[in-house]
């Protein structure tokens, strides 16, 4: 299964080393990832794999949740069926 991935906030040094030295550890591919700094924001957009991972998506979702409140970025996750769906045109 994939998910796609967003993180939004203010830039700041360690944000990419932190959320996929994150996701490694728990065996989830990155297919694809992009990243730009937008007026000062750090915004990145990934779409992971997770049939190797250690976690269901429920359970990355919180995770994620939580490193981001550490880091102070908001981080998304999302299938990447219903991701799909809500942006077909």
């Amino acid at each position: 299964m994939n998910a796609i991935i967003t993180v939004v906030g203010s830039d700041k040094v360690g944000i990419i080393a932190k959320i996929t030295a994150f996701l490694a550890e728990h065996s989830i591919n990155i297919a694809d990832i992009t990243q730009t700094i937008l007026s000062g924001n750090f915004v990145m957009m990934m779409m992971v794999n997770l049939d190797a991972a250690d976690v269901t998506i429920d359970q990355l979702r919180v995770k994620l949740t939580e490193r981001g409140n550490e880091m102070g970025v908001e981080i998304n996750v999302m299938n990447e069926r219903v991701f799909s769906s809500m942006h077909r045109v």
